[in-house]
């Protein structure tokens, strides 16, 4: 296990990102700079601290399903790891070309808003049989009140038709550094927890539901543990 500002795994070491292969240069230096500048950011303004229940596998399709506080989750989850992931964007982001070309260069999913969801999931599970690490976040919004809500279970199918392992990711904290009341997010404490991975082998032994059922109990643990870590108010909830 490691603990960290950044963890300290192989596949999710600190004080580096990752830069390599299949992307341009631009998109290897602007990933690499933005990285570096947010983590520092990260680490001195929310007191970021991560840990990793295992390494993450540093190659192949991987499904980071997440609990989902704040507009902040994307970003600390790519800080969190030097492996690359890759965050859903809609498809009307990249209508400014400038914007556009930069949310490329940071690995974003374009999703069609307006398509229909089974469109999405075949987009989604095109980029994880092409061996990159997606986040989803199975609650479908940002949570209101700071706690888990319910687990939808879409990621399910994703999974098991691109045959890739889950690993579960809660983040406590970012919800009261940035909540959705407010417009912009303010310093605070944050601490994001990464579980053991399911292997794509479980993930086929088990029905949608059951599979639902043993994510939400991960996120859930997770969540507990992060608050733990955390102290109070976050360990009193």
């Amino acid at each position: 296990m490691s603990d960290g500002a950044g963890g300290a795994t192989p596949a999710a070491r600190a004080g580096r990102p990752a830069t390599g292969g299949g992307h341009s240069t631009f998109g290897r230096c602007l990933y690499a700079v933005l990285w570096v500048l947010c983590r520092t950011l990260a680490v001195s303004v929310f007191g970021f601290r991560v840990r990793f229940a295992e390494p993450l596998p540093a190659t192949g399709g991987l499904l980071v399903l997440s609990s989902h506080q704040s507009h902040l989750d994307p970003l600390l989850l790519g800080l969190a790891t030097d492996r690359r992931l890759s965050s859903l964007a809609r498809s009307t982001l990249y209508r400014f070309k400038p914007f556009g070309a930069v949310i490329t260069a940071l690995d974003a999913v374009p999703i069609d808003r307006e398509a229909s969801a089974l469109a999405g999931m075949k987009t989604v599970i095109r980029r994880l049989e092409g061996g990159a690490a997606v986040i989803l976040f199975p609650e479908g919004t940002r949570t209101r009140d700071g706690q888990l809500g319910d687990v939808k279970g879409g990621f399910a199918i994703i999974a098991r038709r691109a045959g890739v392992p889950i690993v579960p990711a809660a983040i406590v904290g970012a919800h009261e550094c940035w909540p959705r009341t407010a417009r912009f997010p303010r310093p605070g404490r944050i601490r994001l927890e990464f579980g053991s991975l399911l292997s794509p082998a479980a993930v086929a032994a088990m029905d949608d539901e059951a599979l639902v059922a043993e994510c939400t109990r991960r996120l859930a643990a997770l969540d507990t543990r992060a608050r733990a870590a955390l102290g109070p108010p976050f360990a009193t909830r």
